[in-house]
């Protein structure tokens, strides 16, 4: 009975996450000055709000949820959804915020419930990660400028996700050595994000170098570069992780030359590399391994998933270019076609999903 309750929460805890990433991305756009409803214009200021700490935090928190088969687990995801959703419809902002973060708390607590369960250093790992998204939350509560929340918040994802392929890559990965480098660089991260709650242009240094290491471990060392040779579903993942991990090596150096005077480029350039190249790739490399798993629905793979893919990144390196070269409608315009890729991305999973029930059905 229990259980039955907990996957019936699956899909409606995915809804709340879907609702943040959709109001921040119409955010993102008015942020660039295209016209959007009305609930957009109203969170621009929230648009990083929306689409990391409510949308990942809703999503990988249900994740986390369903792996520990906990109830107050759920309650994480429940949280940081709810908290988007009073941030859209108008509320105090700080109750949005302080939902987050009760939310992130809890979903710290599931990460150790995880680590008592096996601990092991991709475990680690990912609870480093959980306690990034607690400190941005945190110093967002505090009203600390946004740069500090948001550089921790790419300590969490980026944590996150090297510790989930870390955990995929067990197997290929023999060598103690490298798990334990891959661990060992991961505190540079966290340094660097601690140092920038008081000396920023320090902090994300150490940040941009210690993601850089990363990039390249992941690079050198992740399973990816083995079943890109394969065919079907394994190639389409390998084929998102390593596009991903070429944005990050990529966005890490923007940022370790802006801070080092090397170059100036518009800062919105470093951080979508990030989090759109190199998060939104292991968003559409994974969609269609933990989806099912979360929402019990069969989402068959198709070649046609290689179409957002492209999307993403030709629109994204056309956002790009516009950045580094100060061409302001050519960034402007990649990003609203960023926007057109997440849409094409959705409406290949909703087809899918029909696929996957047609062929039930049968």
């Amino acid at each position: 009975m229990k259980q039955n309750f907990h996957n019936f929460l699956r899909v409606p805890l995915l809804v709340l996450g879907m609702a943040s990433l959709v109001v921040g991305t119409l955010a993102g756009i008015a942020r660039l000055g295209w016209s959007v409803p009305t609930i957009g214009l109203s969170q621009i200021p929230h648009h990083g709000v929306l689409m990391v700490a409510a949308f990942f935090g809703t999503v990988i928190g249900l994740e986390r949820a369903v792996a520990i088969a906990k109830g107050w687990a759920y309650s994480a995801p429940l949280l940081s959804g709810l908290g988007g959703i009073s941030l859209m419809l108008g509320f105090d902002p700080q109750l949005g915020f302080g939902l987050i973060l009760l939310g992130s708390v809890i979903f710290v607590a599931a990460s150790v419930a995880v680590l008592k369960i096996q601990p092991a250093i991709h475990n680690w790992i990912l609870l480093s990660g959980a306690i990034g998204l607690v400190v941005g939350n945190l110093l967002l509560l505090l009203g600390a400028h946004m740069q500090i929340s948001v550089l921790w918040w790419m300590v969490y994802l980026v944590l996150t996700i090297a510790g989930e392929r870390l955990e995929l890559s067990r197997l290929a990965i023999r060598s103690d050595k490298k798990r334990q480098g891959l661990a060992v660089l991961s505190l540079l991260p966290l340094l660097g994000a601690l140092i920038g709650i008081w000396l920023f242009s320090l902090g994300e240094l150490i940040v941009a170098a210690g993601i850089l290491a990363i990039a390249l471990w992941l690079i050198s060392y992740d399973i990816a570069r083995r079943t890109v040779r394969q065919n079907g579903l394994p190639r389409f993942t390998a084929v998102c992780m390593l596009a991903g991990y070429g944005w990050l090596f990529f966005a890490a150096l923007l940022l370790l030359f802006n801070n080092l005077s090397v170059m100036v480029v518009v800062r919105d350039t470093p951080l979508h590399a990030l989090f759109l190249g190199f998060v939104f790739s292991m968003v559409l490399g994974h969609a269609l391994i933990i989806f099912p798993a979360v929402t019990r629905l069969k989402i068959p793979y198709s070649p046609l998933f290689y179409i957002p893919l492209a999307c993403l990144h030709g629109t994204l390196l056309l956002r790009v270019t516009g950045g580094l070269s100060l061409q302001t409608k050519l960034y402007t315009l990649g990003g609203l076609l960023n926007a057109v890729a997440l849409v094409v991305f959705i409406a290949a999973m909703i087809y899918s999903i029909y696929r996957g029930a047609r062929s039930r059905r049968s």
